[in-house]
């Protein structure tokens, strides 16, 4: 990935500002430029520089709020957690996958789609606990054909599971999607367009990720008893 010197020898502070010029005409439909935004989540996410972390979620905390407001389960998950701690969660969520992942993004929209798909889970979480579910089962692998995995009773886990035995990159960042987020394959394609070509290859995936703990059985079975 090749950076202009321009955006490189910025301060983090400068920078900033040309980001919240830019994400202010990606809400408006302009996304002719990012390479401000870019080199902040660079920063922020490669480097692990704490500036930048802050500046960022300064950023992009607005737009947070507004996906917030727009979600149809807001009304619920904000009876339990005000609006501040779901978007504090869903930034929580958005360094951990980006560290434990080493994440770098390419452009601005990708890494809104990982931040969208972080407040998801976050809201998820909420939901949950307003509604006191059973035992947490792995998305999706009811349908038919599909493997299965016994004995797993959280998402969480499951992710924490997976960065053992997942080397493929896409691999794992469908697999934080799908487990650590809690989203649905069609929830994935509507957060991550560009991530995927279609549903049937998120399934294609799936089975992969599946087949590979399968293949992994003793090291899963250890790592379960564990939990």
């Amino acid at each position: 990935m090749v950076y202009r010197e321009k955006e490189r020898n910025l301060s983090t502070s400068a920078l900033a500002a040309e980001c919240m010029r830019e994400i202010n005409n990606y809400r408006h439909g302009d996304r002719s430029s990012d390479l401000y935004s870019v080199e902040l989540l660079r920063r922020a996410t490669v480097q692990g520089n704490q500036d930048a972390r802050v500046w960022l979620q300064y950023c992009f905390g607005e737009i947070v709020h507004d996906w917030l407001r727009l979600h149809p389960s807001r009304e619920i998950a904000c009876r339990l957690h005000s609006a501040t701690n779901y978007v504090a969660q869903t930034f929580e969520r958005f360094w951990q996958a980006t560290t434990q992942q080493k994440l770098q993004f390419s452009t601005l929209s990708t890494a809104l789609s990982y931040l969208h798909a972080s407040l998801n889970a976050a809201l998820l979480d909420g939901l949950r606990a307003y509604s006191q579910p059973k035992e947490v089962v792995l998305p999706e692998l009811g349908e038919p054909g599909g493997p299965s995995v016994e004995g797993v009773t959280s998402g969480d886990e499951m992710w924490e599971l997976l960065q053992h035995v997942l080397p493929d990159g896409r691999e794992k960042r469908l697999a934080y999607l799908l487990f650590h987020c809690g989203l649905k394959p069609k929830e994935i394609m509507h957060y991550c367009p560009q991530e995927f070509s279609d549903v049937r290859d998120i399934y294609h995936l799936q089975r992969n990720i599946m087949e590979r703990l399968l293949r992994n059985a003793n090291y899963t079975h250890c790592q379960l008893a564990a939990l």
